[in-house]
């Protein structure tokens, strides 16, 4: 008896501490290029290819749920022989590359002590031609990894350019069916140096558009509003003229015109230099035109400095009868270059008012988030309550994360927003 036990207590000491298959981890949809102006050049579907600056670096990020160790091999191949220094947490292996065909080259073990993202870089250290080598994978391997080791795994779906992008969250803000709401106000700081380029921090999401502020460029910024056309596709010339956005008027300097690729519709933006740490202001209207089974959307925007309303545009949708629905906001990035810079934004002070005349407050807000964080190839994402905001954050591979469909609820001591609807552009 007492031998069985024994025997017993060995096999599940041995099963405990065995390690799971290796995981191949493929360099196109966990990796960010450093160093180099022609990023989309070296960094491919297919992993490093091109690579000849020694000055260019590469960091791939995988999320460890458990301390242990991690043994890595890279798949990699090279017309004339290099060296490569792959370094995570301070330590550093050097490795060869000496064969044109691709091959599996062991490079190093380190013990890992902590959980969360860590970052894997590397960086060449000398080359006898032109190149450094071409590198597609990581293999993973010791009792760090696991089932729940968290990378983008593969590009089905284009996961590599989602995965890039990283995870989208949101806002969702509750409404009671019986209300109708005719009005949407909202407002929006991002705080400093956390409007980074490619971010979209949306302020008034409806059923039919988005409405809120983007950094397109190091030297341009967006006000942008749109709505979704009826008809659904990713083509907006393919849209019937009979369920095409009309848009009615516009503000100064604002652009009009068609979007595709994730629904179409008609847009509209502003280029305006809006400023981290200052608040702005968001208005949306709804107003359904029963008899002609149209509803017109137009978006105003407060800019604080000037003190004044700034009408963006106003569009007519046809096959809607409706007033506000699906009230919610969001953050994004939109370039997959930025998708390892961390990004956040405040949403505060929100309310709608009805057709009535009431302003009601909106104190309550789920959280939600897209594929990418549901599939589990991202989880740098968080959202919740500062003081008497609501903020979202994601990008950048740090470690907490937000559970899908928590609820916060803010202070509901603001006042509503005073405004003139009479004087509004």
């Amino acid at each position: 008896m007492r031998l069985s036990i024994l025997l017993l207590i060995i096999l599940v000491n041995i099963n405990a501490t065995a390690a799971i298959d290796p995981v191949q981890l493929p360099l196109g949809g966990n990796t960010w290029v450093h160093g180099q102006t022609d990023k989309q050049r070296l960094l491919t579907a297919n992993g490093i290819e091109n690579w000849s600056d020694k000055t260019t670096t590469f960091t791939t990020w995988v999320r460890i749920n458990t301390p242990g160790t991690m043994q890595v091999k890279l798949r990699g191949k090279a017309a004339q022989p290099c060296t490569l220094a792959l370094s995570i947490g301070g330590k550093q292996y050097t490795v060869k590359v000496n064969d044109a065909a691709a091959q599996w080259i062991t490079v190093g073990e380190w013990t890992l002590k902590d959980t969360g993202y860590i970052a894997m870089q590397l960086s060449g250290v000398d080359k006898q031609g032109d190149h450094f080598a071409d590198i597609s994978d990581y293999e993973l391997s010791g009792t760090a990894i696991n089932e729940a080791t968290v990378f983008v795994k593969n590009n089905e779906g284009n996961f590599f350019y989602w995965g890039r992008r990283g995870p989208s969250v949101h806002l969702n803000y509750p409404l009671a069916d019986d209300i109708q709401a005719e009005w949407f106000y909202n407002e929006i700081t991002v705080p400093a140096e956390q409007d980074v380029i490619g971010s979209y921090y949306m302020a008034n999401g409806f059923g039919e558009g988005y409405f809120g502020i983007q950094v397109n460029s190091a030297t341009e910024r967006r006000i942008l509003f749109s709505v979704w056309s009826p008809y659904t596709t990713d083509d907006p010339k393919s849209i019937p003229e009979d369920m095409r956005i009309t848009m009615l008027k516009k503000g100064e300097q604002v652009y009009t015109g068609e979007f595709g690729n994730e629904g179409s519709g008609g847009q509209s933006y502003l280029r305006f230099p809006w400023k981290a740490g200052l608040t702005y202001g968001f208005l949306l209207r709804g107003i359904p035109d029963n008899n002609n089974n149209n509803t017109t959307y137009t978006a105003w925007f407060h800019d604080p400095e000037q003190n004044k309303w700034m009408l963006i545009a106003s569009f007519k949708r046809p096959k809607t009868s409706k007033h506000l629905t699906r009230l919610h906001s969001f953050l994004e990035n939109f370039i997959p270059e930025q998708g390892d810079k961390e990004r956040k934004v405040m949403f505060s002070n929100q309310w709608i008012r009805d057709t009535k005349g009431n302003w009601i407050i909106l104190n309550k807000a789920g959280f939600t988030y897209d594929n990418t964080a549901a599939k589990g190839y991202r989880k740098d994402y968080a959202g919740g309550v500062e003081g008497n905001h609501f903020f979202l954050k994601n990008c950048g591979f740090f470690n907490q994360y937000t559970a899908y469909k928590s609820t916060f609820i803010r202070s509901a001591g603001n006042k509503h927003p005073e405004i003139d609807f009479d004087k509004l552009p």
